[in-house]
């Protein structure tokens, strides 16, 4: 395991690319944690370096202070992935690990401090250390793909939080089906007969909805 190194300020400021006077404002702002103290010297670790290098990307990317400030606050008090993810819970879906960066490129300037809230409140997003933990690849994969087709973020969340409604209901029904003539261990076996039958049924559905030539 690689030793956890500390930095005094005026190294921090050096490595991440901003003046002493600048690491004091973002303390200030509460844009990243306090140090350790030891008398009167204050102690910064890679944690700290990795928060400024985030601020400087984000800024780049448009972001304010403000928002950023959001941001930090929504990621050092979000749940961990632990909670995210449920420990030992059966899943089929793989998480992905993001630095703040790489979630605002994925959908274009729309990693909002109000639509990173509406994600975490769905349980979509979660933090592990210096890092957002996304609940599932492939929701990640769609959702930012509906962005890029110009859907904005927050209506793209706002109709999973509906799905997530529907897709309960569904996992309730196909339970109670299994439950009623097969046992509790025979679910997970089953499982992925319930998502074939949930995939052709929305495709038929969709099929029902598309516009027809002639």
């Amino acid at each position: 395991m690689a030793e956890k190194r500390e930095y005094r300020m005026e190294e921090l400021a050096r490595l991440a690319g901003i003046t002493v006077r600048t690491l004091r404002f973002y303390r200030e702002r509460k844009l990243i944690p306090p140090p350790r103290r030891e008398g009167r010297i204050a102690w910064y670790d890679d944690h700290h370096l990795n928060r400024l290098r985030t601020i400087t990307a984000l800024l780049e990317r448009g972001h304010t202070l403000s928002g950023i400030a959001d941001l930090a606050e929504a990621f050092d008090h979000g749940r961990d992935v632990g909670d995210l993810l449920g420990v030992g819970a059966p899943t089929e879906e793989e998480p992905v690990h993001l630095t703040p960066e790489e979630l605002a490129d994925h959908f274009a300037g729309e990693a909002t401090p109000e639509n990173l809230a509406a994600a975490m409140e769905l349980g979509y997003l979660g933090t592990d250390g210096d890092e957002i933990v996304h609940i599932s690849r492939r929701l990640l994969d769609v959702s930012s793909a509906l962005v890029r087709e110009g859907i904005p973020l927050a209506e793209v969340l706002n109709a999973a939080r509906q799905v997530r409604t529907h897709a309960d209901a569904l996992a309730e029904l196909f339970t109670g089906l299994v439950l009623r003539h097969a046992s509790e261990s025979d679910l997970p076996r089953l499982r992925p007969l319930a998502r074939s039958v949930v995939e052709a049924e929305l495709s038929l559905a969709m099929d029902r909805r598309m516009p027809r030539n002639g």
